[in-house]
């Protein structure tokens, strides 16, 4: 069984394919809305760029006006298909935030996944009470966050662990994530505990960066995640993790540098083995 396609993964693309025909017949955004009577070219432009769930109609309507041949319009069509999917368990995203969406859609159709966080255990290995705990603390710069809602979204997204054709995922953490902080003391076991439980599924790994560690004098300045697909023509896929907005970055040369900052972090990190030892050390404390 093939698996999920991610919609956002999908739309990056076809906009990418349906902005190089365009261009190919030479063609400005004015004249392609011109000849299809839309009323202005944001829609075009919002399209090209990845920004909205496309219309089938629209999408066939621009094959058109760039004269695709059979075979290309066709893996157009499933791609288009795909960006805009509202099937299966993709209904039940709406209780989501437009942020943790993003990352439920790169999560649930990506073949590898790579983390790096040096402040917070990233969402996909978070116990309830310890997301509740930090999603509670947030509230204060996003007054109007609904916790509980953000917490059962987080237990949503870590499904895609736990199916049957899960991706690849590793994440690398520094000690500053194993520190109980102000969480309570309860809290910090129990998320370590699942930390080092979450390790005995085989595609999951977790590789602790020791204090004063780093990958070639290389440090991130932010938290990010890495995504690959299971079709090597969908964008592979870097994420930042800002304060306000995240930054998606799908250029070949941005995500090349991510990649060799998770090369260098890898080999300064513990190994799988003396991480879950680590961790277990610390919750025997």
């Amino acid at each position: 069984m093939p698996l999920p396609t991610s919609p956002v993964i999908r739309r990056a693309r076809l906009g990418a394919e349906l902005r190089q025909l365009r261009r190919r017949e030479g063609l400005t955004l004015e004249q392609v809305c011109d000849r299809l009577g839309w009323a202005s070219t944001s829609k075009l432009s919002r399209i090209e760029l990845g920004q909205s769930r496309p219309d089938l109609a629209d999408v066939l309507d621009l094959l058109d006006v760039y004269q695709v041949p059979v075979p290309v319009r066709d893996t157009l069509i499933v791609i288009a298909r795909d960006a805009a999917t509202s099937r299966g368990w993709w209904k039940t995203l709406g209780e989501m935030s437009e942020r943790q969406r993003v990352y439920a859609e790169l999560e649930a159709g990506a073949a590898h996944i790579v983390e790096y966080q040096p402040v917070i255990v990233p969402g996909l290995l978070q116990t309830p009470a310890y997301a509740r705990a930090r999603v509670a603390a947030g509230a204060v710069l996003t007054p109007k966050v609904d916790i509980e809602a953000e917490v059962r979204a987080r237990a949503l997204r870590q499904e895609v662990l736990h199916r049957a054709d899960p991706p690849e995922y590793t994440a690398v953490l520094t000690e500053a994530v194993c520190e109980p902080g102000d969480l309570p003391v309860d809290v910090w076991r129990e998320q370590l505990r699942h930390l080092v439980a979450v390790t005995g599924l085989e595609h999951v790994t977790v590789r602790l960066l020791p204090r004063g560690a780093s990958g070639d004098g290389l440090h991130p300045l932010t938290p990010y995640s890495w995504y690959s697909f299971p079709d090597p023509a969908d964008p592979r896929t870097v994420m930042l993790e800002a304060l306000t907005t995240d930054v998606r970055l799908a250029t070949v040369l941005d995500v090349d540098r991510y990649e060799l900052m998770t090369e260098a972090l890898l080999a300064a990190a513990l190994s799988p083995e003396e991480t879950v030892t680590a961790l277990a050390r610390r919750v025997g404390q």
